[in-house]
């Protein structure tokens, strides 16, 4: 079992029987937002670049980042580590492009207020998406993070916080993935800069921190668990990470990480590509719970206890022509 699966109540240890959509309309009620300011600051839009060709991205998301020691020693210290220039940012503005036509292909303009949106599996459907989700680039700064030889994909996200809507809750995403491995990462990749305003992550530090609140009871129905968690961590001076994003600048965090984000007082939407991708030969836990929404989506074919290696969890790194070498 992994660590913080113990501090899920009974009455989530049933699978989630909506769609994902559903899913962050439900998790999002879980945010304490009492404190927030809710007026709507105005902000000038992305800059309009000329969008690199197919060809150009896929040469930029093959080209190895240059991670160092240190940046590896910030992760294993810290749970995570944020990168400057992953993206460039014209590929930042081919990246907004069409996740916003995927996004506008999915929800009617009337119908997303407030709300935090969302989209899975999109680089089956999208050849762009597919090359950032499947970059031999971002897939290795994770197996390079984890420290592990070869990771799959998990899933890709569009992460769509509209304006005026609120926080994130406090989590962890052991809570969200059923894997029986702790080796788990996730890149976090906004398609615009990230204000304050506008709700970036924020990281509590070091990475064990998350011992002091693994055993706090999640509760489905109310704030108290983010509650909670805030209170502990204020009581015990944790550091918190809460920075702005520039432009093409990613973050990776590991599934033990504790993160949140502020709520979105900008008049555009804060849109993010999340790709989560895990050590190579990872298994799903025993009981999943509602909290991995409908995980079977994203790993199909795999039991409970059983590996993970669907079609839909492709090997990212080593890359399939680097494999071939």
């Amino acid at each position: 079992m992994l660590v913080g699966q113990n501090a899920l109540s009974e009455d989530l240890n049933q699978h989630w029987e909506q769609d994902n959509q559903a899913w962050w309309d439900w998790y999002v009620t879980l945010a304490d937002n009492k404190d927030n300011a809710t007026n709507i600051i105005d902000i000038p839009p992305i800059q309009h670049l000329d969008m690199p060709s197919d060809s150009e991205l896929g040469v930029e998301l093959s080209t190895p980042y240059k991670l160092t020691k240190d940046h590896k020693l910030a992760f294993r210290r810290d749970g995570f580590i944020r990168l400057p220039n992953v993206l460039s940012p014209a590929a930042v503005f081919r990246l907004r492009k069409e996740l916003i036509r995927l996004l506008n292909k999915t929800f009617p303009e009337n119908n997303k207020a407030n709300r935090f949106l969302s989209l899975e599996m999109m680089w089956i459907e999208s050849p762009i998406i597919r090359q950032y989700v499947l970059s031999p680039r971002i897939a290795k700064i994770s197996a390079d993070l984890l420290s592990v030889k070869s990771v799959r994909l998990y899933h890709d996200n569009a992460l769509s916080k509209e304006p005026g809507c609120g926080r994130t809750p406090w989590h962890y995403d052991d809570h969200h993935f059923p894997l029986e491995t702790n080796d788990v990462v996730t890149a976090w990749m906004p398609a615009q800069p990230v204000p304050l305003s506008m709700g970036p992550l924020s990281f509590a530090k070091p990475l064990n921190v998350f011992n002091l609140v693994k055993n706090i009871t999640f509760n489905k129905n109310d704030t108290s668990y983010d509650k909670k968690v805030t209170e502990i961590f204020k009581a015990n001076n944790v550091s918190i990470d809460s920075k702005p994003f520039g432009i093409g600048e990613a973050s990776f965090h590991h599934n033990l990480s504790f993160h949140t984000a502020g709520n979105n007082r900008t008049s555009q939407s804060r849109i993010v590509l999340a790709n989560t991708y895990f050590a190579d030969g990872a298994r799903v836990v025993k009981e999943p719970t509602m909290v991995s929404g409908d995980w079977q989506k994203f790993i199909p074919g795999a039991d409970p206890g059983g590996v993970v290696a669907s079609e839909f969890n492709p090997v990212c790194w080593p890359s399939i022509k680097k494999r071939r070498v």
